[in-house]
């Protein structure tokens, strides 16, 4: 069957007018700068995660403007708890290129775009569709989907090149903003990966796979992920907290976070042991189990150590960017 590529792109479009999620908080107040920064925090997390990140952080930096007086740490902050933080770096460095580079004004070209940090190519397509309302391609892991059951081709058979060329003629030049929207929303609550509702989706009577993908029971599978042992000292006064910036490319770069155990045995005499906490953190790809000696000191001490440290206030905590366990294990004090 010869498929009507335009007649697929309006019926997206159609859709996303009547059935699309129109109360997601970055379709609201359209600007290329909420544009991006959903974007960028959509990377690799569910929207529900996202949603009250994205408020949060719009409260704090309603404007390209206000962001760009925001230093590393304080946008590592707002991210703290959502993960995947090279994120929140790149969100930095982008906002530095285009202060210096863009008169601090989000930039309207795609080449320029695409140069930002943190953005592909799918992303710049988005925010040249959404935010320019200029059509472009866009190719993140629903699109895919969508697609390869269109043709009935299996993804891992399809080279991205034709991909590209496929969500190319695709794009609906009329109503970009609509058709990617409507695209995307169509591969995460409609063509799913497990248990398609055809009967909902407007391009069953065009799609090869329509009512025939097989309904999946959810298992849940265990994973054998690698296992990382951790070992801190957390150390408290009655209203400070020891921790160090993590300046090495490796889990939690750039983040606060305490010293290791074997560090604080050279302070041994100014410390009391008050709890020992061992529990296990789940990530993505791997499991963090953590064992976490907290200690008491009367007072705050020097290091001898060339790590970037801070003894920091306990009621300016969530000032700075921490990994969600730490967090939670601070609160808990």
């Amino acid at each position: 069957m010869k498929q009507d590529f335009k007649k697929i792109s309006s019926q997206v479009v159609d859709w996303y007018l009547k059935d699309g999620r129109h109360n997601l908080p970055w379709r609201k107040k359209v600007t290329p700068y909420r544009i991006w920064i959903s974007e960028i925090m959509l990377q690799q997390t569910q929207v529900k995660t996202v949603i009250p990140y994205f408020n949060a952080f719009i409260k704090k930096y309603p404007t390209l403007q206000k962001l760009s007086l925001a230093t590393e740490d304080e946008i590592l902050a707002s991210w703290s708890g959502l993960g995947f933080y090279r994120r929140a770096k790149n969100i930095f460095a982008a906002k530095e290129i285009i202060k210096k580079n863009h008169d601090n004004k989000f930039p309207s070209q795609f080449d320029s775009i695409i140069e930002l940090p943190g953005i592909g190519r799918s992303t710049a397509g988005a925010l040249m569709s959404l935010a320019f309302l200029v059509p472009q391609p866009i190719l993140d892991g629903n699109v895919k989907r969508v697609i390869s059951r269109l043709i009935r081709k299996n993804i891992a058979a399809l080279k991205e090149k034709d991909l590209w060329e496929l969500s190319t003629k695709l794009v609906n030049s009329e109503d970009c903003f609509s058709y990617t929207q409507g695209i995307m929303d169509l591969g995460a609550t409609v063509c799913t990966k497990a248990n398609p509702t055809c009967n909902a989706c407007p391009l069953n009577e065009s799609c090869l796979s329509a009512f025939e993908v097989p309904q999946q029971v959810n298992i849940k599978k265990t994973k054998n992920k690698k296992i990382i042992l951790m070992n801190f000292a957390l150390v408290q006064t009655k209203k400070s907290l020891l921790l160090r910036k993590n300046d090495t490319e490796s889990i939690w770069s750039s983040l606060w976070i305490p010293f290791e155990n074997s560090k604080m045995q050279s302070y041994a005499n100014k410390l009391e042991l008050t709890r020992n906490e061992k529990f296990r953190h789940e990530l993505t790809h791997r499991s963090l189990d953590l064992e976490v000696n907290i200690y008491f000191s009367s007072k705050e001490f020097k290091l001898d150590t060339n790590q970037k440290y801070e003894w920091i206030k306990k009621d300016r905590i969530e000032d700075y960017g921490m990994p969600k366990p730490i967090t939670k294990l601070i609160q808990q004090l």
